[in-house]
């Protein structure tokens, strides 16, 4: 927007416009790429007996060839078809497996094949063994490992299209099983020419929908679907491998076995399907059946949901009727669902928006109800007959609800506490869990059960000093028992001792990368019992502190300030600074003002984080607060512009003021929002030389049903809508702007035409931009060609349009 920008971008887009464009991918610079080429830290999943760590080696970047295998897009879902699984995109996998017991450190390596690619490692419920699959050309087998290093496939043919495959029964010598069904046929071959249009039609009733990706499309894809997400279930002995059928085919969207392993939970989609709308909207079937004795237990359908296509637009809107079935984790068998109390409206003025109800086995007598809750409900904390604690939530305000419960006494709930859940410093933690004997979650109580442990973040304006606690049962203050100290960040894993005198942490410093320790909750000295190193050294002499600073308001806000490795403010001066952000809503400014010093954390970047850019000569201020606020049912879109205008402003000065920041070299950034953001700042302010904006959504008419924190319609809010929308203005963004998009992009409401009319805008208008498309990726990158192609595309554009204190011309590709 400056004048000087003006003339400066018109020189340069006229050297643009002769450039051919780049081809092939490009490497990131060396400092970036050998971090990048390093294997990434281990994973860790600690046994329910709390006696094993299982160290999971984790895969590194995956090749675009990878990436790049066929997938279906169906429903909402991305699989392989060759697999019958998860496309790429969505797996974490794993390459290495081994067993190190705690007490000892003794550690005992897994033998698999050479090559395994396995993910989903699930303990038994007594801790015994590990389950988890393994991908091969053809489909995905289960696996499992004993803690003597042994290993085996015990069954091939998973079906895991909806998610991982298995589970374990609570006996842990059987799984049940999601599995392809057998002599399913070959998949349906596409019609090489139409039988016909593609027909939709509503009749006058109200059918708002989001605005989704990978969506059914036509006859083609409903047959598709049907195809591959049809399993058949069977519960499979662990020793032998012998299959037992439980249930014949049908497409199974959850599967969930009772505490006591006599019954199954189970929610089947069915048609009429939609194109409008994922298959978690689908027509749905939830039953629970007997798994033994079919003779003697009768199964029932709690109930058969029709498609939710009517749902209001409201963050908290709802189905009609039973929903989030789950079995009550300390009970042999009983049944827990919500219910809507207004209809799935959240706007509706009612005293209560939904109820808990329960039924225990064998589902001859009523349901009762177990609580009423003035918020949409959330969860259960599981404990005994004489508590429980119920959460709910809502949107609109912020607010959390939490009650306890008597299950033994259904109907007594008292509230506990009422609270703003974006609160950072009143937050009380969550109740510790452990896994009981069936393998399901439950609070973990004193031995005189008159309070349950609980755990949380512990924020304060010092840092985040993470606790355990204790909350009575009958109610009143926490108490804490142990609480982390400087210079740590120190969570707590896992109680080991009933008395909860014992306790497995997980420690990390500033310079000091997380590992896990034993250590007793009075105090003393912490054991380690993993070594895991820094897995870029090079990033050690980075500096990092957090910085506070004051919105022209008032409002306290903060964010983390890095600085290149070897920077010496005296000698080096200002520097060339990039500020990486992403907005968040609140309701309450005193909560948005909260700052909380990060210095106690390990950061290393990974995969196509902007802190690489701390490599390449740039300071970065990361994550400042960007809060817009709206209080007292203001909507707090309503001033989007304004506030996010004096939110940076406020972000600029303060780095300029320390010295830090050369004024004239500010660049801005971010993913996703962040993106919207970034172009929202150059349209609307004269702080940044330039700008990179990924994955973004810049027209919000083209997400007319509500978007990120914004819940009403494009038709009740158009302005707010138009003036939020960097595209409107795209003719005032005059500093050049890197677009980067994933060509699949599968967030809502981020579909790759968002860049594509953004480029053509500012193209149209006479702005420096380019636009980067990254094939096969989605709305975050994984391959390594396009992580270090993304990493080689920021660096070249802020090293050709802010490093420069003299802005120099466009160089070619």
């Amino acid at each position: 927007m400056r004048a000087g920008a003006c003339l400066i971008a018109l020189l340069l887009a006229t050297t643009a416009h002769a450039q051919e464009p780049a081809t092939g991918y490009h490497r990131a610079p060396d400092a970036i790429a050998k971090i990048l080429e390093t294997p990434p830290t281990p994973g860790v999943a600690v046994s329910p007996d709390h006696r094993t760590l299982a160290i999971l080696g984790r895969e590194n970047l995956p090749s675009i060839a990878n990436l790049s295998k066929p997938i279906l897009r169906l429903g909402g879902y991305r699989i392989d078809p060759a697999t019958n699984g998860q496309a790429e995109m969505r797996v974490q996998w794993l390459n290495a497996l081994s067993f190190k017991d705690i007490a000892t450190g003794r550690t005992v390596a897994v033998k698999l094949p050479a090559g395994t690619r396995f993910a989903a490692p699930d303990w038994s419920p007594d801790g015994s063994r590990l389950a988890f699959y393994v991908q091969e050309a053809n489909g995905l087998s289960l696996w499992i490992a004993d803690r003597d290093g042994s290993a085996r496939a015990i069954a091939k043919g998973l079906n895991g299209t909806f998610g991982t495959p298995f589970s374990w029964m609570p006996d842990s010598r059987s799984l049940m099983v999601r599995l392809v069904p057998v002599n399913r046929g070959t998949p349906p071959a596409e019609p090489s020419t139409p039988s016909g249009p593609i027909v939709q039609e509503s009749s006058g009733r109200t059918s708002a929908a989001r605005t989704y990706e990978d969506l059914l499309g036509d006859k083609h894809d409903e047959a598709l679907f049907d195809y591959y997400f049809t399993s058949v279930l069977a519960r499979i002995d662990v020793a032998d491998g012998t299959l037992h059928p439980v249930e014949g085919p049908a497409i199974w969207s959850d599967v969930s076995v009772s505490p006591d392993g006599h019954y199954l939970l189970t929610e089947r989609l069915k048609r009429p399907y939609s194109y409008l709308l994922p298959a978690g909207f689908f027509p749905t079937e939830i039953a629970v059946s007997p798994i033994v004795n079919p003779g003697m237990h009768n199964g029932f359908v709690l109930v058969d949901r029709p498609l939710a296509d009517d749902l209001p637009v409201d963050f908290d809107a709802t189905v009609k009727g039973p929903r989030e079935a789950v079995w009550r984790s300390d009970a042999p068998a009983t049944l827990v669902w919500a219910e809507a109390l207004d209809g799935g409206d959240p706007k509706a003025k009612v005293a209560f928006h939904d109820r808990v109800m329960m039924q225990p086995a064998p589902f001859t007598a009523a349901p009762v109800e177990l609580a009423q809750t003035p918020a949409r409900f959330g969860a259960v904390f599981w404990g005994n007959d004489d508590f429980a604690m119920v959460i709910d939530r809502e949107w609109r305000t912020r607010t959390e609800h939490r009650h306890a419960v008597a299950p033994g006494r259904p109907g007594q709930a008292r509230t506990l506490l009422t609270r703003n859940y974006q609160d950072q410093y009143g937050d009380p933690g969550f109740p510790m869990t452990e896994e009981n004997a069936a393998g399901k979650p439950v609070m973990q109580f004193t031995p005189a059960r008159d309070a349950v442990y609980v755990t949380g973040d512990g924020a304060t304006k010092a840092g985040a000093f993470p606790f355990l606690g204790l909350m009575p049962v009958a109610g009143g203050e926490q108490k804490r028992l142990w609480t982390a100290k400087a210079p740590y960040y120190e969570t707590v894993v896992a109680l080991l001792d009933d008395k909860g005198q014992r306790m497995l942490t997980r420690r990390e410093s500033a310079k000091l990368a997380p590992n896990y320790m034993l250590r007793s909750v009075k105090g003393g000295s912490a054991k380690p019992v993993t070594d895991f190193a820094d897995p870029a050294p090079v990033l050690a002499g980075v500096t990092q502190r957090t910085i506070t600073y004051n919105r022209a308001d008032g409002l306290p806000l903060s964010g983390s300030l890095y600085l290149p490795a070897g920077y010496d403010a005296k000698r080096d001066g200002p520097l060339p600074t990039l500020l990486w952000a992403y907005p968040a809503e609140y309701t309450d400014a005193k909560v948005a003002g909260q700052t909380v010093d990060q210095g106690n954390r390990f950061v290393r970047p990974r995969g196509i984080s902007h802190l690489f850019l701390l490599t390449q000569g740039y300071a970065i201020l990361d994550n400042p607060a960007m809060p817009i606020i709206g209080e007292n049912g203001a909507e707090a879109n309503d001033t989007y512009v304004q506030q996010l205008r004096d939110d940076a402003q406020a972000a600029v000065d303060a780095v300029v003021k320390l010295g830090v920041a050369d004024r004239g070299r500010m660049a801005v950034g971010g993913h996703s929002y962040g993106a919207f953001m970034t172009a929202n700042l150059l349209a609307h302010t004269d702080l940044f030389r330039a700008g990179i904006a990924r994955s973004g959504a810049y027209n919000r008419t083209l997400t007319p049903f509500g978007f990120q924190a914004e819940q009403r319609t494009y038709w009740q809010a158009t302005s707010t809508y138009t003036d939020m929308s960097p595209f409107t203005y795209a003719n005032k963004i005059k500093e050049p702007i890197l677009l980067i998009h994933g060509a699949a992009d599968d967030n809502s409401g981020t579909f790759p035409i968002q860049s594509e009319r953004m480029y053509a805008a500012l193209k149209g208008n006479g702005a420096t931009v380019r636009y980067v498309v990254l094939p096969n990726e989605a709305h975050g990158y994984r391959a390594l060609e396009s992580t270090e192609e993304t990493l080689w595309q920021m660096t070249d554009w802020l090293d050709r349009y802010v490093k420069p204190k003299v802005a120099a011309p466009a160089a070619a590709q």
